[in-house]
């Protein structure tokens, strides 16, 4: 039940919410009364130290009117008035607990609960009390009659929360708790058992959808534990369902905390980050003794939740040197890191265990997506604290793929073809800032050398106008191309003139003047895609038309990323080839004949590689070949050899046709590429050569020394320049 509040009124009841399962006040089912109590925090001193002499509570310092001093004296009052209230209808014992709010006038009081009717009602009558008490009253007569009431309302039902009768594992923060239970629950079919998972997409057994929609609160958790046959529950718990109706289970076995972040600040009484990690919190304090508690040692509040919880710590980071890992260790807890290249476990009783080169994650995008390492190193550690099997562990995280199968709309990659050539487009929920953070170093990482990033800009509008604009500013540093994508079902309370405009104003400190403005995820695809080009990466910031995306997708020919391909354009996009090793050991070769075999093996196992066929031209050529090498080089163009090899590939074929006494097909070829590199001295170089052997040799002078006089910084060049370009003119004339 809730009431607004009246204007003037002194008391209000804003709301009495039952939390049915362990929450931000007590592990177990719990009454959140909010109360507005503007006439005690605006009474002068005297009046609150009559009230307080009443109840029994020290009010020495009262404290001005309107001060904190005064919020943090009622919190005394209001748990004196609820005790009285209490003990009048007939509760001997109640726990109770009181909380500011950041508005000053308003206070939480919550105590727990057995019996739904007396609840509410013991909830409902605790304003009219603290009114009644203000104006005077005693506090006999201020409880009494409410008293009556509250005793005589009916008991109700009990609380739904759920006592597990199966292993279970809460995964929680701010960014990464969705692919860290599909991953847990895809390790756990892989051992082998029949697993059940509740996240923002619906409840799964099996991977096969039951119910879908958000079950990320307590209906999810109690679809999953009631469902047939299921042997273990991986349940996403997020932030709501917590404030709302509290956890669904009474414990769990494991509780992994991913990290905790600035997002959804400023919604039902969640204002800072700090307190945003009490409530994330929640899940650490009711794991079982016995049990573990994952917690992510490189965010320091997510460190220090392990101090309230009683169970074991498990601690996960990249960094094996981290402090953590020897606090973990130290309190008899475990550690998962990456120690050699590996993600690893440790133990303060035995040998470091490695289970998976974190090349082999399919997740981590060949180890671009740090933070998919460390929600694959969440992953293991819950899964093993669980009790599964290392090897199903290892296994898990070696099958398990970023795609829209396994894990839809988080790092989902495709390859489009367009008629500019192939597009890596990326689908991502990336709903914060250090999700879109993650995105943009994803699409840097695939993008190929001197390649364009385009971001379709898009995301709720239950966010705070700092974290719009802060979001757009890393938009407009990062992004080469930005368009806003809008989500009309996510506006929650919002117009999209009021979040486009936010997110202009991060864009514009950035220095981006303008972006379009599309009305769905769809069309922002649509307007990043009409600028992009070949090798070019379109991100898009993907909340509310996932399935409409991949289908458009599909039916253009796109093709969704396997771990090689992924790993290819991770290669690509470092200016190298997945054979640069054996290249480089290609070219260490001296004898040619032997580098053309190694050549022509390495040719054959990379079929239609325009790189390796540029390569294998070139050892035609060092040995002479230069017949071989012609169609070798053509072949390598033709299959869009990228640079810096492309004009490298364009000069040398045109020296061996020279060589081949083919002058005119050798100049076509040099006249592309020095449109393309017009400042390339090497280029102009055999641009004259070429000339020189089609009988053009004052044309070919002509051309190099207007090159030399236009690009080189030697000062004699420079002093000389003019007339250097007119001697070349007059030769070319």
């Amino acid at each position: 039940m809730s009431s607004e509040p009246t204007g003037g009124a002194p008391v209000t009841t804003r709301e009495v919410r039952l939390l049915e399962g362990p929450n931000l006040y007590f592990p177990r089912p719990a009454v959140k009364v909010t109360l507005a109590l503007p006439g005690y925090l605006e009474a002068e001193p005297e009046q609150v130290r009559r009230v307080c002499a009443a109840l029994g509570v020290p009010s020495r310092a009262a404290g001005a009117p309107g001060s904190e001093q005064r919020q943090r004296l009622l919190l005394r009052v209001v748990e004196k008035a609820t005790r009285a209230l209490a003990r009048e209808a007939g509760t001997r014992r109640l726990g109770i607990r009181t909380r500011v709010s950041s508005e000053t006038s308003v206070v939480v009081c919550s105590f727990v609960w057995r019996h739904r009717g007396r609840a509410e009602a013991l909830g409902g009558e605790l304003g009219p009390v603290l009114a009644d008490l203000l104006a005077g009253c005693s506090v006999e007569d201020a409880v009494h009659g409410r008293a009556a009431t509250v005793a005589g309302a009916k008991g109700g039902e009990p609380p739904r929360v759920v006592t597990p009768g199966i292993p279970v594992a809460s995964v929680t923060g701010t960014n990464g708790k969705t692919t860290t239970t599909r991953l847990v629950a895809h390790i756990c079919m892989t051992a082998g058992l029949r697993t059940g998972w509740s996240s923002t997409d619906g409840v799964l057994v099996q991977g096969e959808l039951v119910e879908e929609g958000d079950y990320s609160g307590p209906a999810g958790a109690r679809a999953v534990l009631s469902a047939p046959g299921v042997q273990v529950g991986i349940l996403e718990t997020a932030r709501g369902g917590m404030l709302l109706r509290g956890m669904g289970v009474a414990h769990n076995d494991v509780s992994v905390v991913t990290n905790v972040s600035a997002d959804h600040l400023g919604s039902q009484g969640i204002d800072t980050v700090d307190q945003l990690a009490e409530v994330k919190a929640i899940v650490t304090r009711v794991t079982r003794p016995q049990g573990w508690v994952v917690l992510n040692g490189e965010d320091p509040r997510v460190w220090a939740m392990r101090a309230s919880s009683r169970a074991r710590p498990w601690v996960f980071t990249a960094d094996p040197n981290a402090p953590a890992v020897r606090e973990a260790l130290g309190a008899g807890g475990r550690a998962t890191t990456v120690l050699d290249d590996h993600v690893t476990v440790v133990t303060g009783d035995r040998g470091p265990d490695r289970l998976v080169h974190v090349v082999d994650l399919p997740m981590a995008l060949a180890g671009l997506s740090h933070h998919n390492v460390l929600n694959a190193l969440a992953g293991a550690s819950a899964a093993l604290g669980l009790g599964i099997d290392r090897s199903a562990v290892a296994e898990g995280l070696r099958t398990f793929r970023p795609d829209d199968v396994l894990n839809p709309g988080r790092m989902n990659t495709y390859t489009l073809p367009t008629e500019h050539g192939e597009v890596t487009v990326i689908l991502d929920l990336a709903h914060n800032e250090a999700g879109l953070e993650a995105l943009l170093d994803v699409a840097r990482g695939l993008a190929a050398p001197g390649a364009r990033v385009h971001l379709a800009l898009g995301t709720a509008g239950d966010r705070t106008d700092e974290i719009l604009q802060a979001m757009g500013e890393i938009a407009g540093l990062r992004a080469d191309h930005v368009v806003a994508a809008h989500k009309a079902h996510y506006l929650r309370g919002r117009s999209v003139e009021d979040l486009e405009a936010h997110l202009r104003l991060g864009l514009a400190r950035a220095g981006v003047a303008d972006v379009a403005s599309c009305p769905t995820e769809l069309a922002g695809l649509g307007a990043c895609l009409d600028g992009a080009d070949d090798g070019d990466v379109v991100a898009v910031m993907c909340h509310a038309e996932r399935e409409e995306i991949v289908g458009w997708l599909r039916e253009r020919g796109a093709t969704a990323d396997d771990p090689d391909a992924i790993r290819r354009k991770v290669v690509r996009g470092r200016g190298e080839h997945e054979a640069e090793k054996e290249i480089t050991a290609l070219w260490e070769m001296t004898d040619a004949v032997a580098r053309v075999e190694r050549a022509a093996q390495l040719y054959a196992a990379h079929p239609g590689d325009a790189r390796i066929a540029y390569e294998y031209a070139g050892t035609h050529d060092s040995a002479g070949h230069e017949a071989e090498a012609v169609p070798l080089y053509e072949e390598a163009l033709a299959a869009g050899l990228r640079e810096p090899h492309r004009h490298r590939a364009q000069v040398q074929l045109a020296s061996s046709l020279r060589n081949l006494g083919r002058a005119e097909e050798g100049l076509v070829v040099l006249d592309d590429a020095a449109r393309r590199h017009p400042d390339s001295l090497g280029v102009a170089a055999f641009r004259a050569l070429v000339q020189h052997d089609a009988g053009r040799s004052g044309q070919a002078l002509a051309d190099l020394l207007t090159a030399v006089a236009a690009t080189s910084s030697d000062p004699d060049v420079v002093h000389y320049r003019r007339a250097i370009t007119a001697y070349a003119a007059e030769l070319g004339g």
